[in-house]
């Protein structure tokens, strides 16, 4: 479907009962990851007579969807996620939203869904972090932003839908994984298999999500953090985690990372990494890795490090992989040097305290 250009304009419909001030600051004691919520969502509608309209900034609540609602049956979702920062000198920040924005797209397309324009998507965000700013955590923390899109078409027939809703969430949240900054142990499946050549890999859509879900039980039944998927075709290429990019840094300097090719996220924590590493010289080869060279690169040296990366958990250091039958470390199970300094450098220019030489950081105006 092509993308709607025209503007949309967002009334504005303040919670008439937002969380008291006492109660907020007592959640922001102990925040966790993406259980706590702000008062307020953008919302803006869709159908194929009127594209884009009926935006509002409004109190977060439950929708009310018709039982048939072809979300429910045909699974026309997709969504994304994002974050803003407090810096230090008391801004409120996005990194790198267009890149977001033009995911969002890239995903729509591929649902057979309606494309939003990026600057409709990018005022959304903006206007809902204004009016809940105060939903930002000092420190460490962070205001997770969720923006998704749904069919809300209440028909049973297997077409794209002529209904679709529009939202964001806010949610302000701490490290995701809550051991820290301590490098995870991951699971390498040989059951499951996350995205397959042709299919929806490339789209962060809540299905890729659902089907590596019973993976990820998998994985913590094994006591580990996250899975591993390798590729659907040959069961031997590392891919991707259950929702993060893989890095490995080489006895050379240099790093490895699998390619997109349609079954991996286009990740935007990915993308920067790799600018990140190259401005420091290093060389990035975006390559094929497999499992078995994993394996012997560990067990021999070659391989010093490896570490995830996405939104959430920004970068996490590998220390121990699983797998049917065994078991290896890397880099004696502590995070590296290498692993360090990339996520500093990304976690400074994000938070503001180093010279962002991209123009990554979007200030919100008025916060």
């Amino acid at each position: 479907m092509a993308v709607n250009t025209a503007s949309v304009e967002f009334a504005l419909n303040p919670n008439a009962n937002p969380m008291p001030e006492a109660d907020r600051l007592k959640a922001f004691e102990n925040l966790g990851f993406g259980t706590l919520f702000s008062d307020h969502m953008a919302v803006i509608r869709w159908n194929a007579d009127r594209g884009w309209h009926d935006g509002e900034i409004t109190a977060r609540a439950p929708f009310a969807i018709d039982p048939a609602a072809s979300v429910l049956h045909y699974a026309q979702e997709i969504f994304e996620g994002m974050k803003a920062y407090r810096t230090a000198d008391g801004r409120a920040v996005l990194f790198r939203p267009e890149e977001n924005a033009r995911r969002f797209n890239e995903s729509a397309r591929r649902m057979a869904m309606p494309e939003i324009a990026e600057e409709t998507f990018l005022e959304a965000i903006e206007k809902l972090v204004q009016i809940d700013a105060k939903w930002i955590p000092e420190g460490e923390g962070s205001l997770y932003l969720r923006p998704f899109m749904f069919a809300s078409e209440a028909f049973l027939g297997v077409r794209p839908a002529k209904d679709y809703i529009f939202c964001v969430i806010a949610s302000p949240v701490g490290p995701y994984f809550k051991g820290g900054a301590k490098p995870i142990t991951i699971w390498s499946t040989e059951k499951f298999t996350r995205a397959a050549p042709g299919g929806t890999g490339a789209a962060k859509c809540g299905g890729n999500y659902a089907a590596s879900l019973i993976a990820q039980a998998e994985a913590q039944a094994q006591g580990c953090d996250q899975v591993v998927f390798l590729d659907a075709a040959e069961h031997k290429w590392v891919e991707e985690l259950g929702g993060m990019n893989v890095f490995f840094v080489m006895d050379d300097g240099s790093l490895v990372t699998p390619p997109l090719g349609g079954t991996i996220l286009p990740g935007i924590t990915r993308k920067s990494l790799i600018t990140l590493a190259r401005d420091k010289g290093m060389t990035v080869h975006e390559r094929p890795y497999s499992f078995e060279d994993w394996k012997a690169d560990a067990a021999s040296g070659k391989l010093k490090e490896a570490f995830a990366c996405g939104t959430a958990a920004v970068v996490a250091g590998i220390g121990t992989v699983k797998f049917p039958g065994g078991a290896f470390t890397i880099n004696g199970g502590e995070t590296g040097p290498v692993t360090q300094t990339l996520r500093e450098a990304l976690v400074s220019i994000q938070r503001g305290q180093s010279n962002d030489a991209h123009a990554w950081v979007k200030p919100i105006s008025g916060v």
